[in-house]
């Protein structure tokens, strides 16, 4: 079956980055057709830490009202010693920091950012939404591309942007690297509030970090609910069983994490063991758009998770990408190219610094440990000087901003 609109923008990847795509080409009208491979549209695993620059467009696509039903709005950013249990340094993220940047930082489910967007998704009129849809061949020529799913469907378009994320196939056609295994491995996991104990403040999302380890805490939908994340570096780890279960398992996670302080204990044996997520990333590439055809997203710029950006730089590359078409006039190659002008250069900045802040809060020498927590008890709560070209962005509105 063949589905040809030539004024339709094809979209690879129902995730969040891809939706939210999807919506800023929608609400500057344009037809904008979704192409997901799963069965359906969800997301896999538990909470997601949304900075300024990710509300400010969540802001922008109309969605944030909803969302602010469901989130958790946190008070402070903390880093506590997962040893020691001592508070290392902390952010004021409430309404200090809203004014600074003109929006919140939230916390909430992933499954209940991706319902949210996709709803909208299905409520607008210049959307279609389609599943079971791999796509094993895109073509392009000069005036449309066409993409063929494994099931024998075909679609073509004015353009396609590819936002199927880390693993994505339309990333081959720019680049023929693979994601890189960090040799870290997370569990994650969110229980019902009332059976949490031995924490600290409900308002705030906290991180305690020591050597090649770190825990992540904090509420999400509406506080019913208690996100942990618990993330190590696997000494068992070897090249030749990456793709296999028999690294980083919750034996090791239990010897890794065995002298770590009671309230760290405590989020250990409240960890789900069923799932395990290996942590991985890519390194930047110095070109994702040909002619017709874009990435977005983690198929663009997919990062480790130490700086809580990934998601949020797929947000911010959602209204850009529209800003630019409407710049350009709809002249696909033009707005692309103007688009990767503004967004590499930022995305790869921000993936090599999620890369050095995880050996920053993974130190393992006496040294660097020492330094790294000099440096954090100089540290204020109203100081955002190490943030603010991350949670700052707000190249959003139609008008371009320089």
């Amino acid at each position: 079956m063949t589905n040809s609109n030539e004024n339709t923008y094809l979209v690879v990847g129902g995730g969040i980055g891809g939706l939210a795509t999807v919506l800023s080409l929608a609400n500057s009208g344009r037809r904008v057709k979704v192409l997901e491979q799963a069965p359906e549209f969800g997301e896999v695993g538990a909470g997601i830490q949304l900075a300024a620059n990710a509300t400010n467009v969540l802001q922008h696509l109309g969605v944030m009202d909803k969302i602010s039903e469901i989130a958790v709005f946190p008070k402070r950013l903390v880093l506590m010693d997962a040893y020691t249990g001592n508070e290392l340094a902390a952010l004021d993220i409430g309404e200090t920091y809203r004014e600074r940047y003109g929006a919140p930082y939230v916390v909430l489910h992933r499954s209940d950012l991706q319902r949210i967007l996709l709803e909208a998704c299905e409520e607008h009129p210049n959307v279609d939404l389609y599943t079971n849809q791999k796509i094993v061949e895109t073509v392009q020529d000069d005036d449309t591309v066409t993409a063929t799913s494994a099931n024998g469907e075909v679609h073509t378009g004015k353009a396609l942007i590819g936002a199927d994320g880390l693993w994505s196939t339309t990333r081959q056609l720019f680049s023929d690297d693979q994601p890189e295994c960090s040799e870290y491995v997370a569990y994650r996991g969110a229980i019902p509030i009332e059976e949490v104990t031995n924490i600290g403040n409900l308002d705030d999302v906290y991180m305690w970090i020591g050597p090649n380890l770190h825990v992540v805490q904090y509420p999400v939908r509406k506080g019913e609910l208690y996100n942990q994340v618990v993330v190590f570096k696997s000494s068992q780890y070897k090249k030749e069983i990456e793709k296999t279960d028999e690294w980083g398992t919750p034996e090791e996670m239990d010897e890794v994490f065995a002298k770590t302080c009671d309230k760290v204990q405590t989020a250990i044996s409240y960890i789900s063991r069923q799932k395990r997520w290996p942590m991985y990333d890519r390194k930047p590439i110095d070109n994702w758009t040909d002619g017709r055809i874009t990435l977005t997203g983690d198929a663009a710029h997919p990062m480790l998770q130490y700086l809580a950006q990934g998601a949020c730089q797929a947000l911010e590359d959602a209204p850009y990408l529209a800003n630019m078409l409407d710049k350009h006039n709809d002249d696909v190659e033009k707005a692309f190219r103007a688009f990767q002008e503004e967004r590499l250069p930022r995305t790869a900045d921000v993936q090599t610094s999620a890369r050095q802040w995880g050996e920053i809060i993974h130190a393992v020498d006496d040294t660097s440990i020492l330094l790294r927590n000099t440096v954090l008890a100089n540290h204020t709560v109203n100081d955002f000087q190490f943030i603010d070209k991350y949670h700052g962005y707000k190249k959003l509105t139609n008008k371009v901003e320089a």
